[in-house]
């Protein structure tokens, strides 16, 4: 990280302590992005899944032969703090999910760490009712509708089909669901595993223009 901010410009600034005149800093508000274009052309990237003991360098290493270039993989996919933007590890994340939920244990009833009463599937983080639409081909439509506690309770299981004028019958089914906190913050941690990388062959010319435009 250290080298990516030796081409960021230098700027002046006085520190309400400094008595001796104006300081010479590097401006790191200065920001460099990806055209929106280059970003949408499929042809300029392709999907990656973050791996558990993946980080921004390590991945540019592998793929752009230069730990430095990091940079590149986070501004493509818009990633500004990479302590929360990145997928936590496993270890990371329960000790954040611990944290994060400690006062909600301290405060049940019965005392619980933060991750216990986060797992505890009497601690509700969100409701669902599910539609499931299914055709004799065994091609499903689902839909996820999120409700509120009070409708979670008064919705029916239930399966029914209907025939369509073409002669199709779709058989339709109701159920729910519900999420715990811990899944919640593990399907939110998950979701960041799917970033795309720039191609190698675009990287070059990528360095190049970052250098001339953040100067």
């Amino acid at each position: 990280m250290a080298r990516f901010f030796n081409y960021f410009p230098k700027t002046v600034y006085t520190a309400n302590t400094n008595t001796s005149g104006l300081d010479t800093v590097t401006n790191i508000i200065a920001r460099f992005g990806f055209e929106k274009t280059l970003k949408e052309n499929s042809s300029a990237f392709y999907k990656y899944s973050v791996q558990d003991s993946d980080t921004p360098e390590i991945i540019a290493a592998k793929y752009y032969d230069n730990p430095e270039r990091h940079w590149i993989v986070l501004m493509f996919n818009d990633i500004i703090d990479p302590q929360f933007d990145w997928p936590l590890r496993y270890e990371n994340f329960i000790k954040f999910v611990d944290t994060k939920y400690t006062a909600n244990g301290a405060a049940n009833t019965t005392v619980q760490s933060g991750l216990a009463w986060a797992m505890s599937v009497n601690n509700v983080q969100s409701y669902y009712k599910i539609v499931t639409r299914t055709n004799i081909d065994n091609d499903s439509i689902v839909e996820t509708i999120q409700v509120d506690a009070n409708t979670y309770v008064n919705v029916a299981t239930s399966s029914s089909s209907v025939t369509l004028q073409s002669g199709d019958v779709i058989t339709q089914t109701v159920t729910k669901s519900k999420k715990t906190y811990y899944e919640y913050e593990q399907e939110e941690n998950e979701a960041k595993r799917d970033i795309t990388l720039l191609k190698p062959e675009f990287v070059s010319q990528i360095e190049k223009e970052f250098k001339k435009v953040i100067k």
